[in-house]
């Protein structure tokens, strides 16, 4: 007698292997058996004429502040992820010596656009050193297992305090106490050990975060401690595209320099180094030669790891978003105090219409790499229900504002007032198409990833991607090729859980754990972005309906049916490697 069988349902396994039809038998939280009649269940669910897949294995989350307080860790539970590895980009909130908290709350806000008084509310801060965080996290309910990698940030700021905040040179005492927290972290269980190397994250102070500057010196100090456990991951957000400017009067780094000193790093600790890449207009070109440099990496043993994202990253502009064309204007100043609703009424009258189409935004303190997103419209499209994530460059605010005799900056204030989102891809979408992307996707070294689920709520809700993948690559697209649906679940289940450690999930086979999304995918759909202030303190997150998950499942529980959580809380905190 199973505990739970899913019957008749096209099984992908996440293997690669053409989907079949089978039934899926679940004892306790493991898979008990793929088969045809299997047995009966206590319960049972009518799979026919939908896919049965391994749950989604997101390795770049943000949820480091939100897990310890919403057991649903909403929106990736409703898109099917059932692991979620957080502590990205060098943020998060471990170690914390009493009195740094505020400090790492506006690191997070400002790097990651989360409101700080939502964290602040929703906070216990019942740890100081990275175990005793993890320990913490085992005592809150979920729906979906958490991985946590040890954030550079915190660490530095811990040792080196207002020193490793500005971001001054470590001496040898403080690699040799960095190096000792991050191998305890390590022996905890984390993940992996995660910095930044971009100049656009900064702290709600302007500041960048702790270690953007670090040196090799720091890094192989710090970094020989995921060396010696044997285990885990150095994942760096790279990139010095976003900002144009200098900081602390040092030059911007060069990012083909910067790929091939992360190979320096891969060589030195043998453990797999992971990068964010992308396509920026800055240099359309240069994505093809990071991912010649995995190759080459490859071919002298080490494992550098281009970590790509599936559609475009794009900014959301909504009025009541944090980017928008007029949110520097003068006129708009006024209006954050109001509400939404005073503000949208206050947004109709014509003299303040009048006022802001007049205005110019002031963008005097941010570099052009930044201010250029305030009049894009060239690049800007309107997003629509569904939304369109890969529009045609003739369906832009400027084209549609030509057909319709209309100002650009008019027609944005039109869309933006009706409760739609302007759509700026700024990256990925070079060429107008995602032709790039589907080359970036491919690559072999390639790991899906990006989606940071949990931040930046006032203007992306990337969450989705791994929706994305099936309703878009697999299913809808127009302006090229398609992608087959065993090789998308692949690359999210087994392949990104293998980088990881996580040999007991992201296949559908004997043994290994039952998490598992029953889709609906005739009729899997995005809905269009809508505002919520569902955060502590009713604070503000761009959240996206989905509908078409019929059942997710983690370890053998039901914990969404048809988008909505049963209240069955089965995850737990993933401590290292875990064996199939």
């Amino acid at each position: 007698m199973f505990d739970l069988v899913i019957r008749n349902g096209t099984v992908v396994d996440g293997t690669g292997a053409k989907p079949f039809t089978a039934d899926v038998g679940v004892k306790d939280d493991r898979i008990a058996a793929v088969g045809i009649n299997l047995g009966e269940g206590t319960r049972e669910i009518d799979a026919t004429g939908f896919f049965v897949t391994p749950g989604w294995v997101d390795v770049h989350t943000h949820y480091d502040g939100q897990v310890t307080w919403d057991p649903e860790l909403s929106p990736s539970g409703t898109n099917g992820v059932t692991t979620m590895v957080m502590g990205n980009c060098g943020v998060g909130f471990a170690p914390v010596r009493p009195g740094q908290e505020e400090f790492l709350i506006n690191l997070m806000e400002g790097v990651e656009d989360i409101p700080g008084s939502a964290l602040s509310l929703g906070m216990k801060w019942n740890w100081e050193t990275f175990p005793e965080y993890m320990d913490a996290l085992e005592g809150t309910p979920r729906v979906a297992d958490v991985a946590v990698q040890v954030p550079h940030g915190p660490v530095r700021a811990y040792v080196m305090g207002d020193r490793g905040a500005r971001n001054e040179e470590a001496t040898p005492e403080d690699i040799e106490a960095m190096y000792k927290i991050v191998k305890e972290g390590m022996e905890a269980g984390a993940v992996g050990f995660t910095s930044s190397r971009v100049l656009g994250h900064k702290s709600s102070d302007g500041e960048c975060v702790p270690g953007t500057f670090a040196g090799d010196e720091e890094l192989l100090g710090i970094l020989k401690a995921i060396g010696e456990v044997g285990q885990g991951v150095f994942a760096v957000s790279s990139g010095s595209v976003i900002s144009g400017d200098t900081t602390k009067d040092l030059p911007i780094p060069d990012e083909d320099d910067e790929v091939f000193r992360l190979r320096r790093l891969a060589k030195a600790t043998g453990r797999p180094v992971m990068f964010a890449c992308v396509q920026s207009s800055a240099d359309p070109s240069q994505w093809k030669r990071m991912l010649d440099a995995c190759d080459q990496a490859a071919e002298e043993g080490m494992q550098l790891i281009p970590q790509i994202e599936a559609r475009p990253a794009g900014l959301l502009c909504g009025f009541d978003g944090t980017i928008h064309p007029f949110a520097l204007c003068e006129s708009f100043q006024p209006l954050l105090d109001l509400s939404p609703e005073e503000r949208n009424q206050a947004l109709r009258q014509p003299d303040v219409r009048a006022r802001l189409l007049s205005e110019e935004p002031d963008t005097s303190s941010h570099p052009p790499a930044v201010a250029f997103v305030f009049s894009a419209w060239d690049m800007m499209y309107q997003l629509g229900d569904p939304p369109d994530y890969e529009p045609e460059p003739e369906t832009s605010l400027t084209y549609m504002a030509a057909e319709k005799g209309m100002d650009p900056k008019e027609l944005a204030y039109e869309i933006m007032l009706e409760g739609d989102y302007l759509y700026l891809p700024v990256m990925n979408y070079v060429d107008g198409n995602m032709d790039a992307t589907l080359e970036m996707m491919r690559h072999d070294k390639s790991i899906f990833g990006l989606a940071d689920g949990g931040a930046h709520c006032g203007f992306i809700t990337d969450a989705s991607i791994c929706t994305f993948l099936l309703t878009h690559w697999v299913r809808d697209r127009k302006r090229g090729e398609k992608l087959p649906i065993e090789w998308v679940v692949e690359q999210q289940t087994r392949t990104t859980a293998r980088l990881y450690g996580m040999e007991d999930r992201g296949v559908i086979a004997e043994g290994m754990l039952a998490d598992l999304n029953v889709i609906d995918l005739d009729n899997l759909v995005l809905r269009k972005p809508v505002m919520a202030f569902d955060l502590p303190g009713n604070e503000r997150r761009l959240m996206q309906a989905v509908e078409g998950y019929r059942y997710t499942i983690k370890s053998g529980e039901v914990t969404f049916e048809d988008n909505q959580a049963t209240g069955q809380t089965p995850g737990r905190v993933v401590r290292g490697p875990q064996h199939a």
